[in-house]
């Protein structure tokens, strides 16, 4: 059994991460702790083997170095973590002989969605990204998105139209290395993202759409399995999947 605690167990996607761990056979759930719980007290009379965190970008690093301290593998999924974070939680699980990761998303379709468009990267001219989110999402854009055009420009050379005139401020979105990143928060949705190709004369669509968050309960599990297993620290689902 693989003893696993959770940070943000009340928030929208922790909640069904906890209803997976509750329900896994080979996983022993410690509980979940949200805002006012004494994280490091916890860590110390639980001695979880995992962390699992799904709470905010300004304290998700924290949670992950209490983690590292106490001798658990963290398994992040919050977004927004810059990359000098990643880069610390990295060498942090190097020097404590852990296993971590840190992952833009747990939903196994959006990880085969950016491998497929990085895929297709080469063969084409211009991609622009659009993503949605609830309207409660903290960071914009997504860590799936900003993820996906980082990959994108390393993979292709792409053209980003700016047009000569602008009336309203902001209509083109951001631009990641030439590719373009546009970000809808409404309610109703969870998380979708669509990757659009362009060549004179055609485009092309790559598109995935959470419908539920359970979506991201099986790529929680396989994450906690694998860093418990071994030493290693991953920057998302694609070398579990064996894709790269």
């Amino acid at each position: 059994m693989i003893r696993v605690a959770l940070v943000g167990h009340r928030g929208r996607t922790g909640s069904e991460v906890a209803k997976a761990l509750q329900a896994a056979p080979d996983i022993e759930y410690l509980g979940g702790l949200g805002r006012g719980d004494d994280l490091a007290s916890s860590l110390e009379s639980n001695r979880p083997q995992a962390l699992v965190d799904f709470t905010h970008p300004g304290a998700a690093l924290d949670h992950a170095l209490a983690a590292v301290a106490s001798g658990a593998a963290p398994v992040i999924g919050t977004s927004g973590l810059s990359p000098e974070a990643v880069d610390r939680l990295e060498s942090a699980c190097q020097a404590a002989g852990l296993g971590g990761i840190v992952a833009p998303n747990f939903a196994i379709g959006a990880v085969l969605m950016m491998h497929l468009a990085e895929r297709a990267a080469p063969y084409f001219e211009a991609v622009e990204v659009i993503e949605a989110h609830h309207a409660g999402k903290a960071d914009a854009p997504s860590g799936t998105a900003l993820a996906t055009a980082r990959r994108l420009a390393a993979h292709g050379s792409f053209t980003y139209n700016r047009p000569e005139k602008t009336t309203l401020e902001g209509t083109r979105g951001g631009e990641e290395g030439g590719v373009g990143i546009h970000s809808l928060r409404l309610p109703g949705v969870v998380a979708d993202q669509e990757v659009i190709f362009g060549l004179p004369g055609q485009t092309m669509a790559i598109t995935h759409r959470t419908t539920s968050r359970e979506a991201f309960a099986p790529g929680v599990l396989l994450a906690i399995r694998r860093v418990t297993s071994e030493a290693r620290f991953y920057r998302g689902l694609d070398d579990l999947l064996d894709l790269r």
